[in-house]
Order: structure tokens, then C-alpha cells, then sequence
């Protein structure tokens, strides 16, 4: 807690910047960027790389007010099974433009809750995906599970279908932090969820949670922490509570005064990832862990470490393609957003027409910016003599915004020669480090807390 101070003279407390899971973020993209683009950028895809699959379910029994994800309540399966058939046919869709041999190297379903379909609609909903994207040689397959919104049935559907990965959602296990977000989800319900993964044969079990909501205090978040230790997961992220009301309406419900002050989250992060690593997990750039035999902790070692919407991944594929409301693709010219209400997606699909309403395409200069982002998110430095070697020349370009880091944000960031590092000290002021690399801030928005 020394550093205290001069993070707080540097801005940490006061700032709100992106998360930077893309360059530029989604405040940038327009809707001259849409449909077009995106047909155009699957028909060219080359058959010899695989992909990443992003499939989206914004369906949730319960809308948890503090989530700011595109989702929508329902009490019956009704809308759920009219919105399957959109994801059908926006598969076949895609399966009648991009070339033959595209394979799946990655597959992840997110929400919402997923795992509010049934074990039929598990399996319909598997193979329809994989008649359009045959799985690679090394497949992962990935599912955002609630634990009270699953039972054993659905579980062995998903690991019946090659499901390796389960996410598992958390956020904190006191009871009234819980009902000040409007999730309860008891300790034990968690944990019988957790044994029923691993009775299926679910190699590798993640977990998120979540520091600065209402009335987490650090005893709080320390016995929240031990309990989550007893599942022994293979990975744990950590993510800020970002109140936006002004895009998440439901996070009015969430009484402001009980959240804690930006010192105070400053503190919960902080013990949180003292407590990981002191468990023996490593740290993961600025808000993961990961056992030390994980393939999370393989990559950061190797340098292969990556950064995309989910956050921190072992996933090298170039290309993500996204599929369903909301779900935004990522193609090496740039990426695209399905229309965000899924009223809008499914008319689109039913017309026929692909549903990517905005999106941005990137320039060469776009392409260096993303990169170093990255590469500072993911290592703490950028190289630009490494970043010449992709990149050529135009990797100098970017010197004056190193220079410009080390004077604004010293002591913490440390120019050597062309080569910027962020020292242990200072990782918390990493967005904002990042930042400087940004040319697209619109004018008007409002990010998260940097803290």
C-alpha cells in the first residue's frame, strides 16, 4: 500500500478508460461498417486457419442488476426455442459463403445464461454449429455456466458434446452483497455444481468474480476467496464492478452509496490477487490467475498470451466469429457487431439478411496500435524493435507515445531505449498506460473506473 499516494497523484482513482479487450472498443464502431463488411470478411477467410466461435444466449430466468451484458428475462423456454432457429439459420447463413474446410478451433457460449437450455437444445444447438464448423485437431470448447440455472442432466449434455472448459459466474458469496446485486446463489449450490463438472469429466474449471460491489468489505471478499479456493480451480479472473447505469438500466436498482470508494476497491483488488498467489496461482495480466500448470500460465511464459472480448486467452486463432444478438467478430480487416436487441437480430435473419448493423475496419496504424495495446495488457512492455519485425518502420512511429508514458507516469513506467515497461508497482495504472496508444476516444463516452 505504499504506492498508495503517488497511484492516486497519477490519476488511477479519478480515471475512467476502456478495458481494452479490442482496439479500437466498441465506442468507435459505426454502422457504415455492417453487413457488407461482414460477408465480405467470411468469404475470404482462409480455409487453412481456424477459427474461434463466439455463440451468444441472452437469455437469463434472472436479470442480476449488476450485469451489463445484452440480455433479456424469461420465464418460459418459448422465446429461447424461436431464437435457436435464428441461430440456425444464421448458420447456414454463414455456411453458404465461407469456403469449404474452415474448421473450429475454439468454441464459447456466453450470455446471458446458456445454461438455461435444455439438454435437447444443447444437442440441437451443437450439432447445427458443427455441421457449419467441423472441430480442429485441437479443440476447445468452452460454456459461461450459472450454477443455479444447471443440473447434472444439462451438464453431461454440454460434456456429451466436447465441452472441456466450464466458466463458472460467482461474484461474491456474502449473502448481503448478493442481495444487493439481486444474484443469490448459495455456497453449497455452487459447490454441487462444481462436483457435478468434475464428475462428468470437465478437465478445467474457471472462475469470475467480481471486487467494488455493494457492501464488500475485506473480510468479505477474503472468506468469498477461501470458499472458491476449496473447488481448486484452474483459473480465476478477477473483474472490476463497472457501474454504468446510463447503459445498464437494471443497475439503478443497485444503491450507489453502499459501493465502496475508489481507494476502497483499490484495496479489494489488491488483497484479492495477494490472496491467489498466495494460494499458488500466478497472476495473469492485470485481472486473471491461473494454476501453475495451466495452459493460461504456458502461454504467458512463452509469450503467447492474448487478449480478446472474454479477456485473457491461450486462443491464437486470428479470426472469432460471432453469432447470435450482439455477438461482435473480430476478422484481420476489422470487426463487426450483430444488431445488439435480439428482436432487431432475428428480423434481420428472417429477411435474409446477415445481421452485423456496426462495426469498424482497421487501418495499418490501427492494426500497430491494437498490437501494442495488447502487448502492454498481456506483458507489462512494448518493445517497438520487436514490434518492427510485424510491423516494419512504422513500428517507430509510436516512440513519442512511449516518451509520453514515462514522463506521465513515472516513477512506474520506465523507458529503455525503445522499450517501455510497466513496473510491478504501477500494473494497476496499466489501462491508463494504454491509453495513450488510443487515437478513437469518442467524444461523450463514459468508460469504467480505471481503479
Amino acid at each position: 500500500m505504499e504506492h498508495t499516494e503517488t497511484l492516486r497523484a497519477l490519476g488511477l482513482f479519478d480515471a475512467r478508460v476502456p478495458r481494452y479487450t479490442s482496439y479500437p472498443t466498441a465506442a468507435a464502431f459505426s454502422p457504415d461498417t455492417g453487413a457488407s463488411f461482414q460477408r465480405h470478411a467470411l468469404e475470404q477467410l482462409d480455409p487453412s486457419e481456424p477459427v474461434s466461435v463466439y455463440m451468444h444466449i441472452p437469455f437469463c430466468e434472472r436479470l442480476c442488476w449488476f450485469c451489463a451484458c445484452h440480455t433479456q428475462g424469461t420465464k418460459t423456454l418459448g422465446p429461447v426455442e424461436s431464437y435457436i432457429e435464428a441461430l440456425e439459420a444464421e448458420l447456414e447463413m454463414v455456411r453458404a459463403i465461407i469456403p469449404n474446410g474452415l474448421k473450429m478451433g475454439r468454441l464459447h457460449w456466453g450470455g446471458g445464461t446458456p445454461t438455461i437450455l435444455p439438454p435437447e437444445l444443447i444437442h440441437r444447438l451443437s450439432e447445427s454449429i458443427r455441421r457449419v464448423f467441423p472441430p480442429a485437431q485441437e479443440f476447445e470448447f468452452s460454456v459461461e455456466i450459472d450454477p443455479t440455472m444447471v443440473d447434472r442432466a444439462k451438464i453431461e449434455a454440454l460434456a456429451s458434446e466436447g465441452m472441456n472448459r466450464a466458466s463458472i459466474g460467482i461474484q461474491d458469496f456474502d449473502p448481503e452483497v448478493q442481495k444487493a446485486i439481486g444474484r443469490l446463489q448459495p455456497f453449497e449450490t455452487t459447490r454441487a455444481c462444481v462436483e457435478d463438472l468434475r464428475s462428468a469429466g470437465i478437465a478445467s474449471l474457471n472462475t469470475d468474480l467480481v471486487y467494488g460491489l455493494p457492501h464488500q468489505s475485506l473480510a468479505r471478499i477474503e472468506d468469498t476467496i477461501e470458499k472458491v479456493l476449496t473447488f481448486t480451480p484452474d483459473r480465476v479472473a478477477l473483474f472490476g464492478y463497472a457501474h454504468v447505469p446510463w447503459v445498464s438500466k437494471r443497475q439503478k436498482l443497485i444503491d450507489e452509496a453502499a459501493l465502496p470508494d475508489d481507494l476502497s476497491r483499490y484495496h479489494l483488488a489488491t488483497r484479492a490477487g495477494e490472496l491467489f498467489v498466495a494460494a499458488g496461482l500466478t497472476a495473469i495480466g492485470i485481472d486473471h490467475f491461473a494454476r501453475p500448470d495451466d495452459t493460461l500460465t504456458a502461454s504467458l511464459e512463452a509469450g503467447r498470451l492474448r487478449r480478446n472480448f472474454q479477456g485473457y486467452t491461450t486462443d491464437t486463432c486470428s479470426t472469432l466469429i460471432g453469432l447470435g444478438a450482439s455477438s461482435i467478430s473480430r476478422f484481420s480487416e476489422g470487426y463487426v457487431q450483430n444488431a445488439p436487441a435480439t428482436a432487431a437480430y432475428q428480423q434481420r435473419i428472417a429477411t435474409g439478411v446477415f445481421p452485423g448493423a456496426r462495426g469498424y475496419q482497421l487501418s495499418p496504424e490501427d492494426q500497430l496500435r491494437a498490437r501494442a495495446i495488447e502487448e502492454l495488457m498481456c506483458r507489462f512492455a512494448v518493445d517497438l524493435d520487436d514490434l518492427s519485425q510485424e510491423f516494419g518502420t512504422d513500428a517507430q512511429k509510436l516512440l513519442p507515445c512511449l516518451t509520453e508514458m514515462a514522463t506521465r507516469f513515472a516513477p512506474f513506467a520506465r523507458l529503455t531505449g525503445k522499450r517501455i515497461a510497466i513496473a510491478p508497482e504501477g500494473r494497476p495504472l496499466t489501462r491508463m498506460i494504454a491509453s495513450v496508444f488510443d487515437q478513437h476516444v469518442p467524444e461523450g463516452v463514459r468508460y469504467s473506473r480505471a481503479s
